[in-house]
């Protein structure tokens, strides 16, 4: 499939590693030019020296704005924006949730959207080729006991994505979610093993069960969220707004 990408032009949140590493990498083999932020100064070493990267917290309002206007000014203007930064947040009971935990996991995983949209838009509508694409979770559609920060957070990405979508569609930029479910990699191997340290079970029990409500019984590669993002970006996806589309093997439930 071409995707007919070349030369459009992309910011990632978060893009250094994990899924967001897997879309920088395969918008760069699409011939697009990708401007990246990230927390982790070792993993944006590791990008390519045609990828604009800086490290920045995105809970940090003026730096994330900063990021966004200057890499901007670096591509010439913006086709695609990516919001794919997030936080695990904390693994707790609500009664033992801290407050500066709840706010630190909403500010990372949905005010950034905000702030990343809200300072793109000018230049997403001078796009000939504009689209958002709001990384969600699954847990965004069917919640998450123990992980109730994180849930919140992910349901308002879809809240906010749905409601962008109707604002914007006259601009003709399209905006859609995606929700993965047990993505491979290190970040969901620690969510998990904070889960089986907070019930006192093992690793291989708590990975049991969350296969237990998915159809697709193993882990999304993320290179799977990786081609949703190109389709979505690309002029292929010109149809396709207000969506939240799971690419989560069939999760019905999060234990």
């Amino acid at each position: 499939m071409t995707y007919q990408l070349e030369g459009q032009r992309a910011i990632v949140t978060a893009g250094a590693s994990g899924i967001g590493r897997a879309i920088v990498d395969a918008m760069l083999d699409c011939g697009m030019r990708v401007a990246v932020c990230d927390i982790d100064a070792t993993a944006l070493d590791s990008l390519p020296s045609a990828v604009f990267a800086r490290k920045i917290d995105v809970s940090d309002e003026a730096a994330l704005t900063g990021f966004v206007g200057e890499a901007m000014d670096h591509l010439g203007g913006l086709d695609c924006l990516v919001n794919n930064a997030g936080i695990a947040g904390p693994t707790a009971r609500i009664e033992n949730i801290d407050s500066a935990d709840w706010r630190r996991t909403l500010d990372i995983v949905l005010t950034s959207q905000f702030l990343t949209v809200s300072t793109a838009v000018a230049a997403l509508r001078k796009s000939e080729n504009p689209s958002i694409i709001n990384i969600s979770s699954v847990a965004g559609r069917v919640g998450f006991a123990l992980r109730t920060p994180y849930a919140a957070a992910k349901w308002g990405v879809i809240g906010l994505t749905k409601s962008l979508a109707i604002e914007l569609g006259g601009d003709g930029i399209r905006v859609n979610a995606i929700l993965p479910g047990l993505v491979a990699g290190d970040r969901q191997r620690r969510v998990l093993e904070s889960k089986a340290q907070q019930r006192n079970i093992s690793f291989s029990e708590v990975e049991a069960e969350a296969f237990r409500y998915t159809s697709i019984k193993e882990y999304v590669p993320p290179q799977a969220i990786a081609s949703q993002v190109l389709y979505l970006a690309s002029p292929l996806g010109r149809y396709v707004s207000g969506q939240a589309i799971s690419i989560c093997g069939d999760t019905q439930m999060l234990a």
